[in-house]
């Protein structure tokens, strides 16, 4: 069978299985992970399709070089770094993947607050020190306790699901909508989750409302001490409010798999980063809870599939 002219171009690392299906429904790409935004922005113009992950950031100026790009399809959850509202504006669809790495994310930020109520990454430390101390590391259950979930998309609804053995009330709210209530978590005002929260977890998108949502008045609303984390996305975190609150006691506990900064060397430049690095009560992870194993697989074949199906749509419709 002989291929139509390259039509999609892949400039990330991305699973097998997305190459393997394309194969086999005759769908002509180019694979060329290890390609610049430079390189990339000269040849664009051949493709109708373009498959990214966190590479390069695809703006305005990328898309006005692109006159036959239809769609853009990236192999992650967040579209963050793309010009959506542009987009939009040249009529390019947007395609993503959250199903593939919602379960990863769901159990990664559960693992991370088991760790940090009950004193995993500090007793870690200590014992690989020289100390045994039990009593300073005597931990805090899950049990009895309520946990918030900003946002109640994939990740959010994962995270539901991951602790429902755990006897905890599950409350969520979310800005964009409503009657989202189901057998794992109920639908909450931001007053209600507010007088509640023993934890704190956000699974929302970075936008021009949450870039640094939570800040120092954010923050001091919880009318209790919480855990927070945060697997979503680090911009929107405000660092030294979280550490205030921290040494004020006002959060007992921080997990991040995100950060406003991200990879050395820019990230150890930052005023933040080494009394982050400091805090007993702080777990870190690179950006990594949606990146297991299964769901590199899951990503690629979720991903695949909506492009096989954007492009039969594509031609019934001319």
């Amino acid at each position: 069978m002989t291929k139509l002219p390259a039509r999609l171009l892949i400039v990330d690392d991305i699973h097998p299985v997305f190459a393997e299906k394309l194969t086999a429904k005759n769908i002509a790409f180019d694979y060329l992970p290890s390609i610049g935004k430079e390189e990339a922005l000269q040849i664009i113009p051949r493709y109708n399709g373009l498959v990214i992950r966190s590479k390069f950031k695809v703006d305005a100026a990328f898309m006005d070089a692109a006159p036959q790009l239809t769609f853009i399809a990236r192999g992650g959850a967040g579209m963050d770094n793309i010009d959506e509202a542009h987009a939009t504006k040249k009529g390019i669809a947007l395609l993503n993947a959250p199903e593939g790495n919602r379960n990863a994310v769901g159990e990664h930020m559960v693992g991370m607050l088991l760790g940090l109520m009950n004193n995993l990454y500090r007793g870690n430390a200590e014992i690989r020190n020289g100390l045994w101390l039990r009593e300073a590391n005597r931990g805090l259950e899950l049990a009895g306790r309520t946990v918030a979930l900003i946002g109640y998309g994939n990740n959010g609804g994962a995270m539901a699901r991951k602790l429902a053995g755990f006897d905890v009330k599950v409350i969520a709210y979310d800005k964009y909508k409503t009657g989202f209530s189901d057998e794992y978590a109920t639908e909450a005002t931001m007053e209600e989750v507010v007088q509640q929260a023993d934890v704190v977890s956000l699974h929302i998108p970075l936008t021009a409302d949450s870039r640094g949502m939570v800040d120092a008045a954010y923050l001091a609303r919880f009318h209790k001490p919480i855990f927070f984390l945060n697997g979503a996305r680090g911009e929107i975190v405000q660092i030294p409010a979280l550490l205030a609150a921290l040494d004020e006691g006002r959060v007992l506990g921080a997990a991040f798999d995100v950060l406003p900064i991200e990879k050395f060397p820019v990230l150890a430049e930052q005023s933040w980063f080494e009394p982050l690095m400091a805090h007993e009560r702080v777990a870190l992870s690179p950006h990594v809870a949606g990146w297991s194993v299964e769901s590199y697989f899951k990503i690629a074949d979720v991903l695949v599939e909506k492009i096989i199906a954007h492009l039969a749509a594509e031609a019934s419709a001319t």
